[in-house]
Parts: C-alpha cells; structure tokens; sequence
C-alpha cells in the first residue's frame, strides 16, 4: 500500500515538474528536471527523439526547439553543450562511412558515365572517319576513272576528254556553263537545261559539261554515285535535288504549307502560291489538266 502510495505520488510530483516548465519555459527550470520529467516535456511538444539517447542530448532538442519557435533567444544554446557520448561517437563514425560508401558510388557512376561518353565519341569518331574514308575513295575511283577517259583508254574517245564525243567538243561549251549555287538549286538546273536546248547540246554530254561546276553538298553526293549513273544527267540531277529536298514532296509540303506574311501583299502571295504549284506540278511532269487530274 506505502509503495503505491510512493508511486502515485511521483508520478504527479512528475507531471506537476512537466506543467510548471511548459508554462513558463526556461533554461534554470528545464535543468532543474530528470530525464524522466524531460522526455515527457519533448513528447509534450511532439519532438523526436531516442529513448537511449543522454539526458544532454534531449535537453539540448528541447532547447533547439523552443529557440526555433522563438519561445527562448539563440543564447541559451551556447551553455547547452551536449557531452558527446560512445553511442554518439559511433553514431557519427556510421554517417561517415555511409557518406563515403554513397560518395565511392557517385564517384563509380561517374566514371562509368564518362567511360560510356567516351566509347560512345570514339564511335562516332569512327563512324565519321569511315563515312569520310569511303567518300574519298569514291572520289578517288571516279577521278581514276576520268583520268582513264581523259588517256583516250576507251574505245573510240576523243583524247582531250575521254569521251565518245561524237566531234561534240565540251571544252568549246564549258565556259558557258551557269555558276552553281546551294541556295537555288532548281535555278541552275533550269537555266542549264535551257542553255542545252539553245545550244543544241547532246544530252548524254550534259553530265560532263556540269560536273566541274558542282560544290558542297551536291559534289559529294555527284562523287557518291557510280561511274554508270554520274554518266547519266537525269540520274545526276534526281540524286542532287533529293540532296536538297527539291522532289515531289518537298514541293508539295511547301505548297499546301505557304502562308501569307505579314509584309507580302496578296498579289505577291498569290504569285509565291502559284510558283510552288508549278514546281510541284513540274517535278511530276504534270503539264496538261488532264494530267492534272
């Protein structure tokens, strides 16, 4: 009877400690408590802690968080010095451990990472290489070629070309050959075919009367072609306005998709309108309505 007598008692002497701090906090009152009374003063204010952690070590939660809830100044955590513990140090040696564990794999993924983007620019630096090898020997194999025409080493050629020229003389005619430009493909076409039918120049002619006037994009793809098709014009100029998108298509695209700008007027929309449709319906050789059709 006196031992449960005894025990209520401390247990309200407990709570008693607990209600007088929490209504008037303070650094002299929270010290003036044990670690029993303390750990029911941090579950009054629902902060976390371990049921094995030092008596310091709660007070000073304790006091971060009445600081944080500016119940007491910053100060009173400079006396507050929590006595590092075996339990603590083990506790920070664990962290350390487990920072450098997470720091070796960040370090590994890294290293694989930057081993991959290697492997990855090597490949297409071979890549590229390879790409570059075979045009060069594109190129090579067709400058053979023409240097073998040029030495009359077919049948029938005139040595000045390698050609069978028919007493058709490219070098009188190379000189009036338009200047090639990327930006207007189309155009050079157009004004060489014009110029072949003026001057009555043989069509199987035409793909040697252009070549040497190609550039940038359109010579590579020239020097990508087999020595059968570079000889043929309608192959060459097929292979060259794919290059650049000038097909079908292409000119479809930009028909259905052309808008009117704000600074073009509607007579000069409707002539880029009308310009678009007629490429479209030359490059599929739509010349009549009921071709049209």
């Amino acid at each position: 009877m006196e031992s449960s007598r005894e025990f209520n008692f401390n247990a309200a002497f407990l709570e008693f400690s607990r209600n007088k701090f929490v209504a008037s906090p303070s650094v002299e009152e929270l010290d003036s408590l044990k670690k029993s009374e303390i750990v029911k003063v941090a579950k009054h204010y629902g902060i976390e802690f371990h049921l094995l952690m030092r008596k310091d070590e709660i007070k000073r939660y304790v006091l971060e968080y009445l600081v944080d809830e500016s119940v007491l100044p910053s100060t009173v955590l400079e006396t507050a010095i929590t006595v590092p513990t075996e339990n603590t140090f083990e506790l920070k040696r664990l962290e350390i451990e487990m920072n450098k564990e997470i720091r070796l794999k960040e370090m590994e993924r890294e290293t694989q990472k930057e081993k991959e983007e290697r492997e990855m620019q090597m490949q297409r630096e071979k890549e590229e290489r390879e790409e570059r090898e075979r045009r060069e020997e594109k190129a090579r194999e067709h400058e053979f070629r023409l240097e073998q025409l040029e030495l009359g080493v077919i049948k029938g050629s005139d040595p000045k070309i390698g050609l069978d020229t028919g007493g058709f003389d490219v070098s009188k005619h190379v000189k009036f050959i338009p200047k090639f430009q990327e930006d207007n493909v189309e155009k050079f076409f157009n004004h060489f075919e014009t110029l072949g039918e003026q001057l009555k120049w043989p069509r199987d002619k035409w793909s040697i009367l252009i070549q040497n006037n190609f550039k940038g994009k359109a010579q590579e793809v020239y020097s990508a072609l087999s020595i059968e098709d570079s000889m043929d014009y309608d192959k060459v100029k097929k292979a060259i306005l794919q290059a650049y998108e000038l097909v079908p298509e292409a000119y479809r695209q930009k028909f259905r998709k052309n808008r009117k700008a704000d600074t073009q007027t509607y007579v000069e929309f409707a002539y880029q309108k009308e310009r678009h449709f007629d490429r479209w319906c030359a490059s599929k050789k739509v010349s009549t309505f009921d071709a049209l059709r």
